[in-house]
C-alpha cells in the first residue's frame, strides 16, 4: 500500500497538482434535509486518488451510512478533470441511478471548488411519500387525507445540483444544493470531513 501511495504522489500530473491536497481519504459526519424530506445525519467517507496512468484526472468515490447502525445509505463515484486555467469538469454516477455532469472552478490559493450541473440525467427515479401539508398543499382540498394520516407518493425529479468544497483549518467542508420539479435550488447536504493519515 505504501508503494502505491509513493507512486501516486511522485507521478502527479501538473494539471492535478493544484488539487493534490484532496488526494487521500476523508471521513466525518454530515447532515441533510430538504423541504420534501425529514432532516437526517450520516457518516461519510470520501476518497480522491490520482490514477497511475498519469493523466490529468482525479478518481472520486463517496459513501455514507446511518450513524446509529452503520447501515449503508448512499454511494457515488466519478472523475474530476482539472484544467490549468482553473476550470474543472466532473462526472458523477450515483447509486440511485442519477448521473451528473458538472463544470466549475477551483482556486488554488483559497482551496475553494465551485461546481454547477450542466446535465442531470436519469433524475426521475426518486419517489417520495409525504403528507399533503408538508408541501403546502391546500388543506381544504386534502383535509380528509391529512386528518386520517394518508400520504401521497410524488415523483421527485432532480433538475439542478451545485456543489461547493472548501478547506477550512485543514478540514474539508462541502455543501450540496439541489433543485427539483417541486423546489428551487436550496441546501440539501453539508458535511465536515477530516483527512485520514
Amino acid at each position: 500500500m505504501d508503494k502505491e501511495k509513493k507512486e501516486e504522489s511522485s507521478a502527479i500530473h501538473p494539471a492535478v497538482a493544484p488539487l493534490s491536497y484532496l488526494l487521500g481519504t476523508w471521513k466525518g459526519e454530515g447532515e441533510g434535509g430538504y423541504p420534501t424530506i425529514n432532516s437526517f445525519r450520516y457518516g461519510e467517507e470520501l476518497h480522491f486518488s490520482h490514477p497511475a496512468s498519469g493523466k490529468p484526472v482525479i478518481a472520486y468515490s463517496h459513501k455514507t451510512w446511518k450513524l446509529d447502525s452503520d447501515q449503508p445509505m448512499h454511494s457515488e463515484s466519478g472523475y474530476w478533470r482539472p484544467k490549468p486555467d482553473g476550470s474543472l469538469e466532473v462526472v458523477i454516477a450515483q447509486s440511485t441511478g442519477l448521473a451528473e455532469v458538472l463544470k466549475g472552478t477551483y482556486s488554488a490559493e483559497d482551496n475553494v471548488i465551485k461546481l454547477h450541473s450542466q446535465v442531470v440525467a436519469n433524475a426521475s427515479k426518486i419517489t417520495i411519500t409525504m403528507k399533503p401539508h408538508s408541501l403546502g398543499l391546500r388543506s381544504d382540498l386534502h383535509g380528509m387525507e391529512a386528518s386520517i394520516g394518508l400520504t401521497h407518493a410524488l415523483l421527485l425529479m432532480v433538475r439542478e445540483i451545485s456543489r461547493v468544497y472548501e478547506m477550512v483549518n485543514g478540514d474539508l467542508h462541502y455543501v450540496v444544493q439541489m433543485a427539483t420539479n417541486l423546489t428551487t435550488l436550496q441546501p440539501h447536504l453539508k458535511a465536515v470531513l477530516k483527512k485520514l493519515p
